[in-house]
């Protein structure tokens, strides 16, 4: 389905904020020379049912990389049989993910930069929120995750891939700040729970 966005500067505007903002999330490593290996890629694809909860949410991200800070807002909703999530720039959608455990449906902007991926998204959001037992089931060999109160640590052949700070002592409603090491962003996420 393709929207019909009014032809006006706020439109470009956004699309490009979110361009630059989602290019942090995206698997394009810092330099090529970095770029890892395919079989190690996480593809970590929970299903919305192992998180063990409902949960709506609207969040405020900020995105810091090469010295470059952008920010955007999305509404999350995850329920039993699907989780949806929506991206908007200055009050226009410009990305939304539809994942029912099997299949993962992306929408974009046209001037989203092929280097986003809805997986990313996808695998970021679960790394923050899923109880770590779930996570670790899903894990393949070589990956681990390690976990206290305030931190979780992903590793691979033990070598820190990403950290998640939860200076809140919270997965949800609170703030939540991931940093990976491999792709070179720390992502900041304030969260309000809509809905229990």
């Amino acid at each position: 389905m393709r929207l019909n966005f009014p032809a006006s500067f706020s439109v470009f505007t956004a699309a490009t904020a979110m361009a630059m903002l989602l290019s942090g999330c995206s698997t394009t490593p810092a330099t090529p020379a970095s770029a890892p290996a395919p079989s190690t890629r996480l593809h970590l694809q929970l299903s919305p049912a192992s998180l063990g909860a409902s949960l709506s949410l609207q969040q405020h991200l900020t995105v810091e990389r090469a010295g470059r800070t952008d920010e955007i807002d999305t509404v999350l909703e995850i329920e039993p049989d699907h989780l949806d999530l929506v991206g908007l720039a200055f009050g226009q959608r410009v990305m939304s993910l539809h994942y029912d455990g099997k299949e993962l449906k992306t929408w974009r902007h046209f001037m989203l930069p092929k280097e986003v991926q809805g997986e990313d998204v996808l695998q970021d959001v679960q790394l923050t929120l899923w109880p770590a037992a779930a996570l670790r089931a899903a894990l393949p060999p070589g990956w681990e995750l390690e976990e206290n109160d305030m931190q979780r640590t992903l590793l691979l052949h033990r070598e820190v891939i990403a950290q998640i700070d939860y200076p809140d002592r919270k997965a949800w409603g609170g703030k939540v700040i991931l940093t990976n090491f491999r792709y070179l962003y720390k992502l900041t996420i304030q969260s309000v729970v809509t809905a229990p």
